[in-house]
């Protein structure tokens, strides 16, 4: 299987997974057990490593500053309790996904859909070595409805997805605020959107601009030179490699197939006006 697929069905899929942290539901959820909201994100995504220290989620969340990560953790635990958070999330999303795609979420397409990215998300619990964010989230038990199904399975597949993303990063010797730099060169992000939600100052940003400009990658108006892009889809390029794994068992028509049965859901999503994009995302 070409690598590309494995970053065509990732990302038709990721929106699914992706609306938890910005629907509404959220931090309704959240805020029901006792958290303030700048723990909302960062408890609930790292809640299946369990109670563990600042340090391991500005680790795996890797391009925050960790200031913004250590008033949330570890306090949250101290507010509810991990198996707390991850009900709520669950709840959430649920409430979230029955919300915007209404019948669908009952439908026989929603179960064909869930088997399939359950099984690349089997697949790849299969390769947990190295992947600390992604093991810690496979470990949790199986929904039993569908569409919570293909929520969970997403949810692994992005963070199986994402674990190796840095990895790869972290290989080319490539910083959290270095990547989101990169990131807002290409265009596809506002700077103040990545910059913003991720809490660095204006002077940390500016260091890693002048780092990244050292290597050659950037241009004097932050646009990627020619050896930055070169380097960007380079590491786009081994992140798909080490995705792939998840997708190969499903074989491309299968991948295919699934991506057909979301694309509508997808949409669906993309076009809610319920989302509040303020809040951080990873």
């Amino acid at each position: 299987m070409e690598p590309v697929i494995a970053r065509k069905t990732w990302r038709t899929l990721e929106v699914l997974h992706g609306l938890i942290y910005f629907a509404p539901e959220a931090p309704e959820e959240y805020a029901a057990a006792g958290l303030a909201p700048e723990m909302g994100y960062f408890a609930s995504r790292s809640a299946a490593l369990g109670p563990v220290p600042a340090e391991v989620v500005i680790a795996t969340f890797f391009n925050f500053r960790p200031e913004v990560v250590r008033r949330a953790i570890p306090g949250a635990w101290s507010v509810a309790s991990p198996s707390t958070i991850l009900e709520a999330r669950f709840r959430a999303a649920d409430r979230a996904l029955r919300r915007i795609l209404g019948h669908a979420a009952d439908g026989p397409e929603m179960a064909e859909a869930a088997e399939l990215a359950r099984h690349a998300a089997l697949r790849a619990s299969e390769h947990v070595e190295g992947r600390p964010l992604f093991a810690a989230h496979a470990s949790l038990d199986w929904p039993d409805d569908p569409v919570l199904v293909l929520w969970h399975a997403q949810s692994l597949l992005r963070e199986f997805r994402g674990d190796g993303h840095i990895a790869a990063l972290v290989a080319d010797g490539i910083s959290g605020i270095e990547a989101l730099i990169v990131h807002g060169a290409t265009g596809e992000v506002p700077r103040a959107a990545l910059q913003g939600t991720r809490g660095w100052t204006d002077d940390e940003w500016s260091a890693g601009v002048e780092n990244l400009r050292g290597r050659g990658w950037l241009n004097d108006d932050e646009t990627l030179t020619d050896a930055g892009w070169a380097n960007r889809q380079a590491v786009e390029d081994r992140t798909d490699m080490l995705a792939l794994p998840a997708y190969e068992s499903l074989g491309e028509d299968a991948c295919g197939r699934l991506r057909q049965l979301a694309r509508p859901w997808s949409k669906a999503v993309v076009g809610s006006t319920s989302f509040d994009f303020t809040r951080s995302a990873p």
